[in-house]
């Protein structure tokens, strides 16, 4: 069964990576084809997709909303002041706009939710990329890249879950973390820097002031003066997303319907509206609903119970002491095998009791798994949603997305581990 998970997730990744099958194709059909060789039987596999569909849901609905707002608002021009403003300070050279673009990423992503700062970060950037005609597989990167480090506050679900599943609290898993999170940093600016610099010499710098940028909304959509509006909207909405007052799908879905119809009384209007962004909403939705039969399949099928019990036992007892450092390592590979639910109330129990047994701090192994599972990992896993969002707001493929990215993901995790070693937040 973990043979047939692995199988699974490499044959999915390969189909995407070179483009044989399109994402969505890989979602459904091959966990499919996988659980009929291992003879599940048919019948079974629908409440199998189901379940996982229903899973992800409140998410899909979320998206479909969330990049309707979003898009309303740069129909109406809301962020064209800040984007003219940015091309002022970068001046067109690239190197200052991608490293401008991983500094943004990490303050905004304070919050902890990867959802809201790829939506405000690419929306104020990607005319920036546009214009400057920088490669938007660099843009998804460097945003997947800086979230990477900030995203293990103790706020962020994937702590959270980490810290409930070892019944423990932030001052045990985060504050020891801490170096090792100034080191991914550090470690992100420094690719920002390279990718800059790549960039440059592709491009050179180009000389223009910030009104010349081809913002590239259409005119008859553009409400400069209901700006204040909209910026008053769009704070209060991301308020209220941060302090949880309502789920977040029916905060998108108010908010959306709200910005809608005052900036677009007119019926016609705003059917021009919902039509010129209803292609970009139906691929996300499409595929967070196909991401949800896979990740249906691999939970009720028992896969990744099996995948994860196959990584714990091939550790050998006499090497126990590397445990915590091999599943720092290996945490962000595994965010392409594992969701964060299934791997910290699946994996990560199961490996913070073998430590234990041997004599070691188990807290060690949430400080490890938290150096990449879903936190480093999560911006290119086929397994979370944010990941569709931030390839579609930026319009790269996955596989183009994860080409580019993912070894410099495990460099961020890597680096993060030797931090950590040398911090003593993690030890052999």
């Amino acid at each position: 069964m973990a043979i047939a998970g692995f199988l699974t997730i490499l044959f999915f990744l390969v189909a995407i990576i070179s483009k044989r099958i399109s994402v969505i194709t890989a979602l459904v059909l091959i966990p499919i084809a996988s659980a009929l060789i291992m003879g599940i039987p048919v019948k079974e596999l629908g409440p199998m997709m189901l379940d996982g569909i229903k899973q992800v849901a409140p998410t899909g609905i979320m998206l479909v909303f969330a990049v309707l707002y979003f898009a309303i608002m740069l129909d109406v021009g809301l962020f064209d002041p800040v984007i003219r403003r940015l091309l002022k300070i970068v001046g067109g050279d690239p190197l200052k706009v991608i490293l401008g673009t991983a500094i943004l990423t990490m303050l905004v992503h304070l919050d902890g939710d990867g959802t809201a700062t790829f939506m405000i970060v690419i929306s104020a950037f990607l005319p920036l990329y546009e214009r400057l005609q920088i490669k938007k597989v660099y843009l998804a990167g460097i945003v997947a890249l800086a979230v990477g480090p900030i995203h293990l506050v103790p706020w962020s679900g994937t702590s959270a879950r980490a810290i409930s599943t070892l019944q423990t609290d932030a001052t045990h898993i985060f504050n020891p973390n801490l170096i090792p999170i100034l080191g991914g940093i550090l470690w992100v600016l420094f690719v920002a820097y390279f990718w800059g610099k790549k960039e440059r010499a592709r491009l050179g710098i180009q000389e223009f002031f910030g009104e010349e940028v081809d913002l590239k909304a259409e005119p008859n959509f553009k409400r400069p003066r209901l700006i204040w509006f909209n910026a008053l909207l769009t704070i209060t909405l991301i308020f209220l997303l941060i302090k949880g007052f309502w789920p977040t799908p029916v905060l998108f879905l108010v908010g959306a319907m709200l910005a809608l119809i005052i900036n677009f009384p007119n019926l016609s209007t705003q059917s021009q509206v919902l039509k010129s962004h209803g292609t970009n909403i139906f691929s996300v939705s499409s595929m967070i609903f196909a991401a949800g039969i896979f990740s249906g399949i691999l939970t009720g099928s028992k896969m990744i119970e099996a995948m994860a019990t196959a990584m714990v036992e091939a550790v050998p007892a006499a090497h126990a002491n590397w445990i915590p450092t091999l599943t720092a390592l290996t945490s962000v590979p595994a965010s392409l095998l594992f969701t964060p639910d299934a791997y910290y109330f699946g994996v990560v129990p199961v490996l913070a009791k073998t430590v234990s047994s041997f004599g070691m701090d188990a807290l060690q192994i949430g400080r490890a798994a938290l150096l990449g599972q879903m936190t480093v990992g999560f911006p290119i896993s086929p397994l979370t949603a944010s990941t569709f969002l931030l390839i579609s707001l930026t319009k790269v493929e996955l596989g183009e997305h994860q080409k580019n990215t993912f070894l410099w993901a495990v460099g961020t995790s890597v680096v993060m581990t030797i931090f950590a070693l040398l911090a003593g937040s993690l030890t052999i």
